[in-house]
């Protein structure tokens, strides 16, 4: 599985520590309150700004329904966001075409974390961190690392894309954005440094390439983070680790998907669910428990589970 942003989930001491999403090497932290019974959902989706295309106002129809009846709180973007080369500045209309105008669902008229995505990184890389987005519309919030907080769950974002080596050494015919990345080693060194820091105390665009799998799950592992979410995969899919009590969300089926691309993904007993369609993801969280869903372009539930965090982390009887 490939992806740039990633977001991470860890329930601890009655906590999820949740998302993973890191972009730079420095972790800003926001915070978020909770509904008033002390829960928190949201909708998470990825791979989408195709000014509409693609299903893509299909499943934000979908998604507007969801968020309706679940209440959310604020909705996350796992990266990708601007097809195909980003933004080309802070004045892109691509912005409106593929944001403001798509999702307009009272319901997602809420805070929307976002990070890059490697197509983000082909167009003007400072655009979509830039200000004046915000006051174009005020849902919007993209950083290059960033750490949200509640009540009952930390949201760790994380920029995975410098991680990933083809974009270096062979980068074919795209042009990638670099400012801020470079010099790499030393980037990549930080984000790390900063990152076992702060899950001490506790999403990203890609899933677990080999890159990731060397730098840091071992240090997801080693935190007892209960969930790894990100994008970049144009699918729906959840497996489980089989070193520890992980699990692994993709939602990137925001608009043009993989369908009749890949019939089936060989993954072994780890592989829970697998869909090359349209689609979206939604989280509900409480003190105790989670319900996580994945809902296709109609808006039907294709897979669900709810995880408890007495048998979901078995860390907690030591």
């Amino acid at each position: 599985m490939d992806s740039s942003c990633t977001l991470c989930l860890i329930w601890l001491s009655c906590m999820w520590v949740a998302w993973f999403m890191l972009v730079s090497a420095e972790f800003q932290r926001f915070e978020h309150p909770v509904k008033a019974d002390g829960s928190l959902s949201f909708l998470v989706i990825g791979d989408w700004g195709r000014k509409g295309a693609y299903n893509q106002s299909h499943v934000a129809i979908q998604m507007g329904k969801v968020g309706e009846e679940l209440g959310i709180d604020f909705v996350i973007s796992t990266g990708d966001n601007f097809y195909e080369e980003g933004l080309a500045s802070p004045y892109d209309p691509a912005f409106g075409h593929s944001f403001t105008n798509v999702y307009t669902a009272s319901s997602l008229q809420r805070q929307w974390y976002s990070v890059l995505g490697n197509h983000d990184y082909r167009g003007d890389v400072l655009a979509q961190l830039n200000p004046i987005l915000r006051r174009i519309d005020s849902r919007w919030l993209c950083l290059r690392s960033f750490q949200v907080n509640t009540e009952i769950a930390e949201f760790f974002f994380i920029n995975t894309t410098p991680f990933v080596d083809q974009y270096f050494r062979n980068p074919k015919h795209h042009k990638f954005d670099w400012r801020g990345v470079l010099p790499r080693k030393r980037y990549l060194s930080r984000i790390l440094k900063d990152l076992r820091g702060a899950l001490r105390n506790h999403i990203g665009h890609h899933g677990p390439t080999k890159e990731l799998i060397t730098h840091l799950l071992p240090i997801l592992e080693a935190n007892r983070v209960d969930m790894y979410i990100n994008g970049h995969d144009h699918c729906l899919e959840h497996f489980s680790s089989i070193t520890s009590p992980l699990q692994f969300f993709t939602s990137g089926g925001g608009s043009k998907a993989w369908k009749g691309d890949f019939d089936y993904l060989d993954g072994g007993d780890e592989i829970q669910f697998y869909y090359d369609g349209q689609g979206f993801m939604s989280v509900g969280l409480t003190p105790t428990n989670a319900r996580i869903a994945f809902h296709d372009v109609l808006g039907r539930v294709l897979h669900s589970l709810d995880l408890s965090k007495q048998t979901y982390n078995p860390y907690n009887a030591m």
